[in-house]
């Protein structure tokens, strides 16, 4: 749709297939969900900021041509950096520029790989990249993995997410690294590299929620370790694997979003988000417990939840393709993503030492929309077709066999079998983990020191010499040269002037206009020249 022609290049402002059906129906149910959550805000900003979020997430999904995505891909990074900003506090205002800076950066890389692929291909239309891996192809697989956080490019995630609105983290959680895994179908399908930085995600998000007190920022982690699933799937590349990426996005989407729902709501009522200062709400918020619980059984991949028919269809891919090492490592970070958000946080946040704190439930609009995900992921679970119907690809998957409900059962108690023996080493700690973060707000803490020290420093200096010798030299050079100019070449070039203005004069006189005078000057003239040619011939 909207095919024309921009400066020599065809673009397609709109182009629909079946993977952009998938992706698109998600996002339309989450944008509703969200909205319903935020009902209780009074202020239009944050609705405006959502809004646009949402319609340009869906704009990269239905964008046909590499321009239309890339205003769409920065208008997601602007809309969803003002949900951090709104949050107002120090910290998120600090997070929210760290946030816009790195996807700034990421669309300069995407940029310049756009316009290295038009120079090379001709063609601006977003497809497949084929033609083997160039620059273009790695700079735009470089802008596409920093928002699917794909590490070492995901330490903007778990700084900004955390720091965001109560109902800004809940739209963030859902649509951004989404986004990234639907281009990343589009365009690098089958890509071998995406296999192992898709699993080293899935581990490297659990590994790292083991370290977390801040609720939201564990949450986050496993955003991370989740994504590693599709990134894995698309890197595969087979249908069933293309499938299993795309239907677990769907899924992910509206568990992870229960789940942020509610921890946020704990945040709402109690305005504390660690865990070592969080327990017994339990009592106070059974509603909010029992809905949680059921994102936390969904992303666990319990049986009868949506994560349990979508995220075993990658690992099954991967089982299909002969990869038992990914297989291997996907199931150990299932088994750590039940451990950590389905049995640690729920624990800490709602069970564990009651800390006495006044709460209670949440808004109504709030629990609505943590029912209607909560609905959604029971739903996709108990009656997976519907789903896998609207997938790009024939689905041919059973994900309720006999082994693998066993399998998945027998994984799930050996976990919390492990959860109750190690309950005291898994206590959360008032820490701070060091992420890949540390690098840039260090190396930005550095360059500015130098920029406000050294370099400040060699500037004075060199004002100061520039002030003091090389000025005044230049002002004296620039006074020699004005004289030199006034007193020996205007007067050269005047006294030149003077001269034949004078030689005109005289010559003017010679000039009496009568024609007698002109004859004898000729005869006079004449018997001078034979006088002077007879003594030369002489």
């Amino acid at each position: 749709y909207g095919a024309a022609e921009f400066i020599g290049q065809e673009i397609l402002i709109a182009k629909v297939d079946r993977l952009s059906i998938v992706f698109a129906t998600v996002f339309t149910i989450m944008a509703l969900i969200g909205m319903v959550y935020a009902l209780h805000l009074t202020g239009a900003g944050e609705h405006v900021a959502a809004f646009v979020y949402v319609g340009s997430a869906l704009g990269v999904v239905f964008a046909g041509d590499y321009l239309t995505l890339f205003l769409f891909w920065e208008g997601m990074a602007f809309a969803s950096a003002y949900l951090v900003f709104a949050q107002r506090g120090k910290q998120a205002i600090r997070a929210g520029f760290r946030y816009l800076m790195v996807h700034i950066t990421g669309g300069v890389a995407l940029l310049g790989g756009v316009i290295l692929h038009g120079l090379a291909t001709g063609s601006l239309l977003f497809g497949p990249i084929e033609g083997g891996m160039g620059v273009a192809a790695y700079l735009i697989l470089a802008g596409f993995m920093l928002n699917a956080a794909v590490p070492p490019l995901n330490a903007w995630l778990t700084d900004a997410y955390p720091e965001a609105t109560v109902t800004g983290a809940v739209f963030m959680s859902a649509f951004t690294t989404k986004t990234a895994v639907y281009v990343l179908a589009r365009a690098f399908p089958g890509t071998e590299l995406l296999v192992w930085l898709g699993t080293a995600m899935a581990l490297y998000g659990v590994i790292y929620a083991v370290l977390e007190n801040d609720c939201r920022r564990l949450l986050a982690y496993h955003i991370v370790s989740q994504v590693g699933y599709m990134v894995a799937g698309v890197g595969i590349g087979t249908e069933m694997a293309v499938n299993g990426a795309s239907s677990h996005a769907f899924a992910h989407i509206l568990y992870k979003a229960l789940l942020f729902m509610g921890a946020g709501a704990v945040i709402h009522v109690t305005g504390r988000r660690k865990l070592t200062e969080l327990g017994g709400l339990y009592r106070t918020m059974p509603l909010t417990v029992a809905l949680y619980m059921v994102g936390a059984f969904a992303i666990s991949a319990f049986p009868f939840f949506s994560g349990f028919v979508t995220k075993s269809m990658v690992v099954a891919a991967a089982g299909q393709d002969h990869r038992a090492l990914v297989v291997l490592a996907l199931t150990m970070a299932s088994s750590g993503t039940f451990l950590h958000t389905g049995l640690k946080l729920p624990y800490y946040m709602f069970f564990g030492m009651d800390r006495k704190l006044e709460a209670r439930e949440p808004p109504r609009n709030m629990l609505v929309a943590m029912g209607m995900a909560a609905v959604l992921c029971i739903a996709i679970g108990v009656f997976p077709q519907p789903l896998y119907a609207l997938l790009p690809h024939p689905v041919d998957f059973e994900p309720y066999t006999g082994v693998h409900i066993t399998e998945s059962l027998g994984i799930l108690m050996f976990t919390a079998l492990g959860f109750v023996l190690f309950l005291r080493a898994l206590d959360p700690e008032n820490t701070i983990s060091i992420d890949t973060d540390w690098f840039y707000r260090k190396g930005a803490r550095h360059f500015m020191w130098l920029a406000e020290k050294p370099l400040a420093r060699y500037e004075k200096a060199v004002s100061d010499v520039s002030e003091t010798a090389v000025l005044p030299f230049l002002h004296g050079t620039a006074r020699a040269g004005l004289r030199i100019d006034l007193n020996g070449v205007d007067a050269v070039v005047n006294g030149v002037a003077r001269s034949i203005l004078r030689g005109g004069g005289a010559l003017r006189k010679l000039q009496t206009g009568v024609v007698t005078h002109y004859a004898l000057a000729m005869i006079v003239g004449v018997i001078a020249a034979i006088a002077v040619f007879a003594v030369v011939w002489r």
